[in-house]
């Protein structure tokens, strides 16, 4: 069964995603917070799998309420997917590299909000179900210069290929077919990948593919 916990200011909202959530043989909702230090607090008491978390809430916002989440080692299972308004979101780049583990706007497809909850709990997620090429290189562009490449050197030449690929916004399947290889090894390789270089997710990969200068902006194809 896969917990998730609502954080939204509005309680509408909140019940919309209760609805469709509990109605699910899989899903269950653990619990609601109507603002992020409710969300951080009930975090630690309850231990979701999944945060469904609105970026904007009155008291502590959804970005800093991420980074306490993220930041605390014994919540490390825990998968905060921001809430937005919009797909473009100045708060959204921010909120990947403060950990979260993928977005979605509100008025997504129900069909779409299922599988992204489903996707990041089986740690297949990259930023949303719906994420473009064209949000991911806006994403790099506003990345930071390359840091050191150090972390770099522990990853096998074709380890350091596949986060390349994961970088460039391709699924396990659309890596796989790219290196001749089954979509379970190319699995294997991004697993293997997040390990070796500390990341919580495939999101925290792609960040790290950018800040690395292992992926540019504008290489996507």
């Amino acid at each position: 069964m896969i917990r998730v916990l609502l954080a939204d200011d509005q309680s509408l909202v909140r019940a919309g995603f209760r609805a469709l959530l509990d109605a699910q043989p899989d899903v269950e909702v653990a619990g609601e917070a109507a603002d992020g230090e409710e969300a951080v607090r009930t975090v630690r008491e309850l231990r979701p799998d999944v945060v469904l978390m609105d970026i904007r809430m009155p008291v502590l916002d959804g970005l800093a309420a991420t980074r306490r989440i993220t930041a605390d080692r014994a919540l490390r299972d825990v998968r905060v997917v921001m809430l937005t308004t919009f797909e473009i979101d100045e708060y959204v780049f921010e909120a990947i590299r403060s950990g979260a583990s993928g977005f979605l706007v509100k008025d997504t497809e129900p069909d779409e909000l299922l599988r992204a909850v489903r996707a990041v709990v089986a740690g297949d997620a990259l930023l949303s179900p719906g994420v473009t090429r064209r949000l991911i290189e806006e994403f790099a562009a506003r990345s930071k210069e390359p840091a050191a490449a150090d972390a770099l050197a522990r990853l096998t030449e074709r380890e350091r290929e596949v986060m390349a690929l994961v970088g460039i916004g391709l699924s396990n399947e659309e890596i796989a077919r790219r290196l001749v290889v089954s979509p379970l090894t190319a699995k294997t390789h991004v697993s293997r990948t997040m390990v070796k270089l500390g990341a919580r997710d495939r999101a925290q990969l792609v960040v790290l593919a950018y800040e690395s200068g292992l992926v540019r902006p504008g290489w996507l194809g």
